[in-house]
């Protein structure tokens, strides 16, 4: 079955690759992310990867202890790198081209990211990895991954999360969560959906980029985003 779209954007989470621990850099883990982007890359699409830095530090935990904000920010975008250049070497073992753009430049480990190249790395066939969010503190990695994939002309934001869509409340603590299957991009604003700040929601809302909400579980729920099939939550017009 070939794939739906042509050209997909996929936002991980530092989370999914940090394992067991809840902390840092767990390369097994990594190898089964890998795994399932490979599968999902050999599908047929053009993918590009924006990642967080979660795994290694968060904004929020540090600002409460008196850092300041942009301080903390510019940290977190060091962190999503090293998760980048994690994911980059787990993805070329398994024999895939990549390439790792940063928006903060740091060109010894990576290329500066440059919209039309990241364009033309897509079109020859090597998956391309975003990293440093949007070199800009205040905005988070989710409003990254709206930004570029509008960028890149993507047909759809594929937000992966570690709960299978967008719920009424937490799923996690209330078992009588209600998953949604569809949601516009207003019901999700006025939802305060958790998985996906507002200015990313509204920034796709804007520029009617949808959004799939699901949970990258082994070994194939990458793989049927990316062909269209029914998982998750989508959030769109």
């Amino acid at each position: 079955m070939a794939t739906q779209y042509g050209r997909v954007l996929l936002k991980l989470s530092g989370e999914s690759l940090c394992g067991p621990s809840g902390f840092g850099v767990d390369p097994a883990t990594v190898d089964q992310v890998s795994e399932q982007v490979v599968r999902a890359y050999e599908v047929g699409v053009q993918l590009a990867i924006v990642i967080g830095g979660g795994n290694i530090l968060r904004g929020g935990q540090v600002q409460a202890h008196g850092m300041e904000r942009a301080t903390a920010d510019y940290m977190g975008m060091l962190g999503t790198v090293i998760n980048a250049m994690a994911l980059q070497d787990s993805l070329e073992r398994m024999g895939v081209v990549t390439r790792v753009q940063t928006a903060i430049e740091m060109r010894d480990v990576a290329e500066p990211y440059i919209r039309r190249r990241a364009i033309r790395h897509l079109e020859k066939g090597r998956i391309v990895i975003l990293g440093a969010g949007t070199g800009n503190p205040f905005f988070s990695t989710d409003t990254a991954a709206a930004l570029r994939a509008m960028e890149i002309g993507a047909d759809i934001l594929l937000k992966a999360t570690k709960v299978d869509g967008v719920y009424d409340k937490d799923p996690l603590k209330h078992p009588d969560a209600t998953r949604f299957e569809k949601l516009t991009f207003l019901e999700a604003l006025n939802m305060g959906v958790k998985v996906m700040d507002s200015t990313a929601l509204s920034l796709c809302m804007d520029n009617n980029l949808p959004i799939m909400v699901f949970r990258l579980e082994p070994p194939d729920s990458l793989t049927r985003a990316v062909r269209g099939e029914t998982i998750g939550t989508l959030v769109s017009v």
